[in-house]
């Protein structure tokens, strides 16, 4: 298994948290009877703009690989980051104590996203929202519960039946 390191834990925690919470915030759209396609696109622009720059913002929306790569690079690394920075806390949690504070944890990032850099990319001000705070919320607790499990799968690696090993 890969995930013999912490360093390598935390990462694949940013992962799930992520694509988690992405997941989560399609679901919500949908339920809340927002385009889903024609919004995630929406947030694929916006989030792609803070390197391609404001010009992608009016381009139309459609399918722009350009901008979907650089939106998921984008997505991905800001996840990672925060797995990095959440994992000597969550490390140590119980699944239920790690789920509550990482909900917290997901506040606390809307507002660093949605209404702090949102004085540096303005253009993000459309997407706040119940939906924006919820899929925060899901992707801190998901976040903080994945750096509980995989830390206490690198404490206790299961043996497989063989022993000595």
């Amino acid at each position: 298994m890969i995930l013999h390191h912490p360093f390598a834990a935390a990462v694949c925690a940013g992962f799930i948290a992520g694509t988690v919470a992405t997941f989560a915030q399609m679901l919500l759209w949908w339920l809340e009877g927002t385009p889903v396609i024609a919004t995630l696109l929406r947030d694929a622009r916006l989030t792609a703009a803070v390197v391609m720059g404001p010009g992608v913002l009016h381009h139309a929306p459609g399918w722009r690989w350009d901008v979907l790569i650089w939106a998921t690079a984008i997505h991905f690394t800001l996840s990672v980051i925060y797995a990095l920075i959440a994992w000597p806390v969550a490390r140590a949690m119980t699944l239920s104590a790690a789920i509550g504070l990482g909900a917290l944890y997901g506040a606390a990032i809307y507002v660093i996203n949605l209404h702090g850099f949102t004085h540096v990319f303005p253009w993000f001000d459309v997407s706040r929202g119940w939906v924006t705070i919820l899929a925060h919320l899901v992707f801190g607790a998901s976040l903080f519960a994945g750096c509980a499990v995989l830390a206490h799968r690198l404490r206790h690696p299961r043996r497989l039946g063989r022993p000595g090993r």
